[in-house]
């Protein structure tokens, strides 16, 4: 049985495979004229730049913690798994890896994607798609690759015999490409957001010139933005989630001791995944003059078609393997949850209705009161995606066969239960390869769309690339919804991975319950985590923005002939300002994620950090939501208005919705998608230095 776990190196091969032809398919395109190759160069060079100073400062901090766990694995008298600081690094450069291969096509594809939207939509479109397939298949094939070849290390080179001791190790690899994918998206976060704030606010509002106008100094640092927040850094953020969930059901796998059978399953479930993302993907087109409902549904059409096909191949398999209708309705769960939570993220951000429509209208009388409307739609999103969740929990949780223990307490079913939410996390996430390609081929065409501009194109290239860029906010948006959806199923499954492996190092029997003063404090000091983590990462974007601000109004008031296009702005200046200040302010709020729960540990014993996971976990689900689609729902509302409803370009109503615009800009893409990396982040930490607080602590 365990020699079948090859099929996940097969999986991976086919994954990179597809990204590689993705990837010839998208350089066979012209990028254009010399103009456009030259917005496109630079772009690509400050990406680059960028990207470089990040990793170096990331690799300081990653050579101190690895130093830290090869002390606590070789000194620790078996604090640690000797495997575990290896798998520290392996997750890292995996995660690292998935990031920057996909924000390399992205820079490669901005303005090809432009050139394409000058002969068609459909071709614009089938560019930009095929861009994010490349970081989609890419993530999911590393994901692979690195999960089977970890476990054939562990089960036939070093030849552990039981399910369960090689679950409750590679449970603890997820901390690397937790620990990097919050580096690359606070760091990409603060990055994109500072330069689209400064730009928007200095040449939108004060200025009154469009938006990705040449003559505005930010304007390439918001190009930039795009690729190392909306790319590299979500590349970085779904590859944690990905692999987060499947380690997660193995090690569930051995509390509900289904043997190898249990850690298979989701194996073959992700690869099963990555066939039907293939075969969804050639099912994404659209026609000309499309509106931005038949775009949607051209993507919802793969999307849809592959999650239908995962749901029907997963009903053998997972027959084949447990003998269990049950957990294939626990997948199904899954499945079906991630489609609502799509959609009901759509119906929150799009433009298509009433909700955004409703919140557009609110620029009729002000700034304040579309920034009033915009949280005010954000907060009421949170009751359909936390419904989903609790409904999907509930569920896969009976499903599996978790019902006696609910009515008797045995302790049997409830690892069944428990193996059934973990599966349903796999199954929300197992067509990640499509759904991942929808949402990061949304800032190549936000990229298109500024190189249209800035190289003076003819105007219906960027109506088009406009089209494609409304249509990605609301696919970004359902993007972070999946991988939030996910993070609160997978942090589940890692708490009680927590409160098993803590069980079995100490021959104490531990009190979990809410009663217990230790939780309730580590619930508030959880909670608390959540807000200061919030507060961190917004305030690091109005540091950083603010220096923008400054810059942009100084080169308008110094620099003459800017405004009339005869002399070229300084855009280095800005892209310099925009990359310290992202490496700078990203840093506290890594450490703090890491910090808290290893504190709380010692102080308040495991109990308390039992009580901090559940804490963070639901706070941070709720608040991930909140700001996410309330950014979405704000931006798309500005889109709405540019295309002529409520006055149009440069009409009050306008100038209000840039406003709440960038209010929502370190919502939705800076603090909400860092949530769902914080909430699991603690989870790993928790699990790898679990001896070290049982060793230490004062409970």
């Amino acid at each position: 049985m365990e020699t079948m776990f090859l099929i996940g190196l097969a999986g991976g091969a086919l994954a990179l495979i597809f990204a590689v032809l993705q990837s010839r398919k998208v350089m066979s395109f012209s990028e254009g004229n010399e103009k456009m190759v030259k917005i496109a160069a630079a772009i690509r060079e400050g990406a680059n730049a960028y990207l470089k100073h990040q990793y170096g400062t990331v690799l300081k901090v990653f050579a101190v913690v690895f130093v830290i766990l090869l002390a606590m694995a070789f000194l620790g008298n078996g604090m640690l798994s000797h495997f575990t600081p290896f798998a520290f690094l392996t997750g890292g450069l995996f995660s690292m890896l998935a990031g920057l291969i996909g924000m390399k096509i992205a820079t490669s594809s901005n303005a090809r994607t432009a050139w394409a939207a000058k002969d068609s939509l459909n071709k614009g479109l089938r560019v930009a798609f095929s861009s994010g397939a490349v970081m989609g298949f890419t993530v999911v094939g590393l994901g692979m690759v690195d999960i089977t070849c970890w476990f054939l290390f562990l089960r036939f080179g070093v030849g552990i015999e039981t399910s369960k001791e090689i679950g409750n190790i590679m449970v603890m690899n997820g901390m690397g490409a937790s620990f990097m994918a919050l580096f690359a998206r606070v760091g990409g976060g603060i990055y994109t957001k500072a330069a689209d704030v400064g730009a928007d606010l200095v040449g939108k509002v004060e200025a009154g010139i469009p938006e990705d106008d040449p003559r505005n100094p930010a304007t390439i640092a918001d190009n930039v933005g795009d690729n190392v927040g909306d790319v590299a850094g979500m590349g970085a953020d779904l590859y944690e989630s990905y692999v987060g969930s499947i380690l997660a059901t193995f090690a569930l796998g051995g509390v509900a001791n289904y043997g190898w059978e249990g850690m298979l399953l989701p194996l073959v479930l992700a690869v099963v995944g990555i066939v039907c993302s293939v075969i969804g993907t050639f099912f994404v087109k659209t026609k000309e003059n499309a509106t931005q409902k038949s775009l949607l549904t051209s993507l919802r059409t793969g999307t849809y078609l592959a999650a239908a096909l995962a749901a029907i191949a997963a009903a053998p398999i997972t027959y084949y393997f447990l003998g269990s209708w049950g957990v294939y309705f626990a997948i199904l769960s899954g499945l079906v949850g991630g489609v609502l939570i799509g959609y009901f993220t759509e119906y929150y951000t799009s433009d298509n209705y009433k909700p955004t429509k409703k919140l557009a209208a609110a620029s009729e009388t002000g700034a304040a009161t579309i920034i009033i409307g915009g949280i005010s739609l954000g907060l009421m999103s949170t009751l359909a995606s936390i419904l989903v969740v609790s409904i999907a929990i509930m569920v896969s949780f009976i499903a599996a066969g978790g019902m006696p223990f609910l009515l008797t307490g045995d302790i049997t079913a409830f690892g069944k239960g428990l193996y059934g939410i973990g599966i349903a996390a796999v199954g929300m996430l197992s067509t990640l390869g499509i759904t991942l390609a929808t949402d990061a081929y949304g800032p190549v065409a936000d990229n298109a769309g500024g190189i249209a501009e800035m190289a003076h194109l003819p105007e219906e290239v960027r109506e088009r690339t406009d089209a494609l860029d409304s249509l990605g906010n609301t696919t970004a948006a359902t993007g972070k919804g999946f991988a939030i959806g996910s993070a609160s199923l997978t942090a589940l499954a890692l708490l009680v991975s927590y409160v098993d492996i803590v069980q079995t190092k100490t021959e104490e029997v531990l009190s979990f319950s809410i009663t217990n003063p230790n939780v309730l404090v580590g619930l508030f000091v959880g909670a608390m985590l959540t807000f200061v983590f919030s507060a961190l990462t917004m305030s690091a974007v109005q540091t950083a923005a603010q220096s923008i601000v400054v810059e942009v109004r100084r080169q308008f008031r110094e620099i003459v002939g800017i405004m009339d296009g005869t002399t070229d702005p300084d855009y280095a200046a800005c892209v310099s300002l925009c990359t310290k200040g992202a490496l700078r302010e990203m840093v506290a709020p890594a450490i703090l994620a890491i910090a808290v729960p290893i504190a709380t540990g010692l102080l308040l014993g495991p109990t308390g950090v039992v009580g901090l996971l559940g804490g963070v976990s639901v706070t941070g689900f709720a608040m991930a939501v909140f700001m996410s689609n309330a950014g979405g729902a704000w931006d798309n509302a500005k889109k709405y208005i540019e295309r002529g409803n409520h006055g149009g370009k440069g009409s009050d109503c306008h100038k209000a919705a840039v406003v709440g615009d960038t209010v929502g800009d370190p919502f939705k893409d800076t603090s909400g998608p860092s949530l769902n990396i914080l909430i699991k982040l603690c989870s790993t930490v928790s699990i790898v230095f679990s001896g070290f607080i049982l060793a230490f602590g004062l409970f």
